[in-house]
């Protein structure tokens, strides 16, 4: 895909990566990492609402304690400040950078990070998870680039048995989990390992359509811990109720996520469901 460029507003290094905003023609302002497009004012919600709401949503219970590992762009923080049951939301970004450039040039997005839930820890988010105590949050939502460069160990069993341990039991985990049309072998050895993690749980994978991704898609793994007396949750199921608008502070209303959307998101196309057969819980 390649966008018009009308003007370059920042460019810089930080201890972690190529840090980019560039005004474009058809997709207003636009956030790349490494050269990689990470959002852009037109498509960022359909991301930001369906990597949030599909776990949040799924759950069984109305949820209390959030984690975002990585999401520096502050969108699924906006997200998950809609859902008023939480009463901690936190984020472990690596790169402060990432943080500063979206409150600049993406307030929009970066909304979330004003609401006085949300802690920000600058870190090493494995080293946060690692060090959380067990049985803390009610989801995590793990808003990562490709599994290259700094994000490549947010793709890795231990990092994955981190967030096992300091998931509540019936909570959810969601990661950022590639595109059907190019990346199935790293999306079935993903959910293997998922499945070899969340014993007795879930492991599903979902998507979403979105412009100025690779394929217009990109997907999603949502993986519940057991939760004793209880069947494995299925995240196809829609439980908690749509969060309502939060009218003057500077939200806009939902554009993409619904109920009927939620489950859509779960409907593979044949060659993809073929691949993943064995891989999945449902």
């Amino acid at each position: 895909m390649s966008l018009k460029v009308s003007e370059v507003l920042f460019r810089g290094r930080s201890d972690f990566q190529d840090v980019a905003v560039v005004k474009t023609e058809a997709f207003g302002t636009v956030l790349l990492l490494d050269g990689v497009i990470q959002c852009t004012d037109r498509d960022e919600f359909s991301y930001q609402e369906m990597i949030t709401h599909l776990p949040v949503c799924a759950l069984r219970l109305p949820p209390k304690k959030a984690l975002v590992v990585g999401g520096g762009d502050g969108g699924v923080l906006r997200e998950l400040s809609r859902h008023t049951s939480l009463q901690e939301i936190h984020i472990a970004e690596i790169d402060g950078m990432v943080i500063d450039t979206a409150k600049k040039f993406f307030p929009q997005m970066a909304v979330g990070f004003s609401d006085p839930r949300v802690s920000v820890h600058v870190c090493d988010g494995i080293k946060f998870v690692q060090e959380a105590a067990e049985n803390t949050y009610d989801v995590i939502i793990v808003d990562s680039s490709d599994p290259v460069g700094p994000a490549e160990v947010l793709y890795q069993k231990p990092f994955y048995d981190a967030m096992y341990r300091a998931l509540k039991p019936g909570g959810v985990v969601c990661t950022q989990a590639e595109s059907q049309w190019y990346h199935l072998d790293i999306i079935k050895s993903l959910a293997a390992m998922c499945r070899s993690v969340f014993l007795g749980g879930s492991v599903q994978y979902g998507f979403t359509t979105i412009p100025t991704y690779p394929s217009g898609q990109i997907g999603f793994m949502i993986c519940s811990k057991k939760l004793e007396g209880e069947d494995p949750l299925d995240p196809r199921e829609a439980r908690q109720p749509v969060p309502a608008h939060l009218e003057g502070k500077g939200y806009t209303p939902l554009r993409y996520y619904n109920p009927e959307v939620h489950r859509a998101a779960f409907v593979l196309p044949t060659f993809a469901r073929d691949a993943l057969k064995g891989s999945l819980t449902f």
